[in-house]
């Protein structure tokens, strides 16, 4: 009964099963507490000697660090490190956009075969010209219906269109920039790529179809005519078209008539009114940054315009035939080197005469060329 399996006479304590053995029972030493131990016990050979002590302090296994941690801690560097290069050498690159191509345009004067017709008023030339139906300023330029694309929607549409819209009213009914006052209103709408080429061609002007300031906007010779009335009629489409995921495409044309008088008439008032008429048919592009800063590539722009001499040149500035006015002989005023490059050959045109308004007779009140 008091063998070493018995219990106190007592029995056991009261909460405890087994006895006081059972305390330590949660406590497990396994094989690798053991080894992981720093203190390890000595032999009893080593006992023997004197003074000696009875543990001894083991040397760190690996310098402190498992292998499987030295090598995860070694992929995680390598991997760190090849982020870092891969971004160094290969950044993240947006899709590729169209860069921006030069404005090409054409601008051809139209020669009268007979002297300029005028009258005393402006709404009377144009109610006796083919442009008595067309409307007035920035009403003749009219929005198509417009919808989504493959990749663009309604309302990046619709931006396209309006933002055309801005350029050929700021183009070619503004007054400042029609009198060669300005070209900010145009300029601010030309997307930032083409801006060299725009501000060298209001700075060195040439016939080269790259750098004439009217293939960009309509202005005229303030020195010799200026507007005789500000209701500019005007008459035109707009088409647009999606030309690949990344572009919209804008094409326009319409045609503009000016009722025109010497400028020395506003001192006098005096002076016959003529109609000038120009037909500008443009290309417009837009990417997605053109449709949020509101900017447009101009691509192409082909340009009619008379009554005008051909030879009196219109690269820089028009410089219509007012009334009574006849067109000088000859073709352009300077000649076309077929060797040469670099620069488009000079080009003109004869004005139908169906263009031209047809006063009735002087004995109306009116007056009209002869």
């Amino acid at each position: 009964m008091g063998g070493p399996g018995g219990h106190p006479p007592d029995g056991a304590p009261e909460g405890v099963p087994g006895g006081g053995e059972d305390e330590y029972r949660s406590v497990v030493f396994d094989e690798s507490f053991v080894r992981a131990a720093r203190l390890q016990e000595f032999s009893a050979r080593e006992r023997m000697a004197d003074h000696a002590p009875a543990v001894r302090r083991r040397p760190a296994l690996h310098g402190g660090l498992p292998g499987q941690a030295l090598i995860l801690v070694l992929l995680i560097a390598v991997a760190f490190g090849a982020a870092v290069y891969m971004g160094i050498r290969r950044p993240y690159q947006s899709p590729p956009v169209p860069h921006a191509e030069p404005l090409r345009m054409t601008v051809i004067p139209l020669a009268p075969p007979r002297s300029v017709p005028g009258a005393a008023n402006a709404p009377y030339l144009f109610a006796h010209s083919p442009a008595a139906q067309f409307r007035i300023g920035a009403q003749g330029i009219n929005l198509p219906a417009s919808r989504s694309t493959a990749h663009f929607s309604e309302s990046q549409v619709v931006t396209a269109l309006t933002t055309t819209k801005d350029y050929l009213v700021d183009s070619a009914l503004d007054p400042d920039v029609l009198a060669g006052r300005t070209v900010r209103p145009v300029r601010l709408l030309v997307d930032a790529q083409q801006l060299d080429q725009f501000d060298r061609s209001f700075a060195h002007p040439a016939a080269d179809g790259r750098h004439a300031p009217t293939g960009w906007l309509v202005r005229f010779d303030s020195a010799a005519a200026e507007l005789a009335d500000p209701e500019i009629r005007v008459q035109g489409s707009l088409h647009v078209s999606e030309t690949s995921p990344e572009t919209l495409e804008v094409t326009s044309d319409h045609t503009f008539v000016y009722a025109l008088r010497p400028a020395s008439a506003g001192r006098t008032g005096h002076g016959l009114v003529s109609l000038f008429t120009v037909r500008r048919q443009m290309v417009f592009r837009f990417d997605r940054d053109d449709l949020r800063l509101h900017q447009t590539d101009v691509l192409g722009a082909y340009v009619q315009a008379g009554p005008l001499s051909c030879s009196a040149g219109s690269a820089d500035r028009l410089r219509p035939l007012l009334a009574g006015q006849r067109a000088k002989p000859g073709g352009p005023h300077t000649g076309t080197d077929p060797y040469a490059t670099g620069r488009a050959a000079e080009l003109c045109g004869t004005l139908a005469p169906t263009s031209q308004p047809t006063p009735g007779h002087q004995g109306d009140g009116k007056a009209a060329g002869t």
